[in-house]
């Protein structure tokens, strides 16, 4: 079968980077660019290729996404859960309104995801809870092998303007241990059309 690539992956040079050092404290070795949260866990290898869904959910505007926002019957287990809004393209990654005003997902949604026993949670802004409660979410998430996969970027060439698109996922992180996140590389395959 025939395959379309697609770099979820946020690029990061030295200015953008120097720019996110100087707007999050949380941007530190491991936290840069596209990466997930592992905190006090190892990412399972088998994690690295999984069935995924992404959700469009640009409507909701640096708010609250909450499950009545998708159709979670596109949801199963074990699979990597994207959420698409566009604030990684519109805002740019590393300036401080990118960090501190970017959409979030709703407790009753985190926990929907949590009880599906999903692998990966993915966004394309800074966190599924802005604040205080970033860190925390992402411990529970993990403390239920859940990991949080932030900012990703180009999910409207999954989604192919539909309101929802199934794909193959695949996360590299790289192999650094006794950090609370880990950059990564994330691609999604989809069969290519001719």
């Amino acid at each position: 079968m025939s395959e379309r690539l697609v770099d979820l992956t946020v690029e990061v040079n030295k200015g953008i980077l120097q720019e996110a050092l100087g707007n999050e404290k949380m941007v530190s070795f491991g936290h840069q660019g596209t990466h997930f949260d592992s905190m006090d866990k190892v990412f399972p290898i088998d994690y690295s290729i999984r069935d995924a869904v992404v959700f469009d959910v640009s409507a909701v505007q640096n708010g609250e996404i909450a499950v009545q926002h998708l159709d979670t019957t596109l949801i199963k287990e074990g699979e990597f859960v994207a959420f698409y809004t566009g604030f990684i393209e519109k805002i740019g990654y590393g300036s401080k309104e990118y960090f501190t005003n970017h959409p979030y997902l709703s407790w009753e949604l985190i926990d929907f995801l949590l009880e599906k026993k999903v692998a990966i949670i993915g966004v394309d802004f800074a966190g599924v809870r802005r604040g205080k409660e970033h860190t925390p979410t992402d411990q529970k998430c993990a403390d239920r092998g859940v990991f949080i996969v932030e900012n990703l970027c180009n999910l409207a060439n999954v989604l192919q303007k539909k309101s929802s698109a199934m794909f193959i996922a695949y996360t590299f992180p790289i192999k650094f241990s006794g950090l609370t996140g880990l950059p990564c590389r994330v691609i999604g395959s989809l069969p290519k059309v001719d």
